[in-house]
């Protein structure tokens, strides 16, 4: 399965896409990038000026990459319009703040793909190749209800 094949599968459009480029994916693991333009609406609120990328849409980019584009690999000819690969749960440590126009690259490392569920460590790292977050993601493949 080819990068583009990957990411037009992806179940996310503009302006909750964090996904840019997918780098590297095998049975195990999986790379990409995002870079967080300055005009996302997020930015306007959070914080009064000094704007910081939440923790949430950090989590929901690793998220983004390193279970969702991984589990569409993994299922490849399995998946059906019907499938979905719902996020779950995640235990984030946040070692760094990121700032907009960044670019992130996030490292994901497969440690459970079975019954319908799917787990992952997560790493994400900015241009200097410094760690701004890492933990676990995991969730579940089912058909959309």
């Amino acid at each position: 399965m080819e990068f583009n094949d990957i990411l037009a599968k992806l179940p996310y459009s503009k302006p909750f896409l964090f996904v840019d480029e997918l780098l590297h994916v095998d049975e195990n693991s999986i790379s990409g990038t995002y870079t967080f333009d300055e005009n996302l609406d997020f930015y306007k609120g959070h914080f009064k000026g000094n704007p910081v990328t939440p923790g949430v849409i950090l989590t929901e980019t690793m998220a983004q990459i390193g279970m969702v584009c991984l589990g569409i690999y993994l299922l490849d000819d399995k998946l059906t319009p019907e499938t979905v690969i719902a996020f779950t749960s995640a235990d984030m440590q946040f070692l760094k703040a990121v700032y907009p126009n960044e670019k992130v690259t996030v490292f994901a490392e497969k440690t459970f793909f079975r019954f319908g569920k799917i787990k992952c460590n997560v790493v994400m790292k900015n241009e200097a190749g410094d760690e701004v977050c890492k933990g676990v993601v995991a969730g579940m493949i089912t058909k959309n209800l």
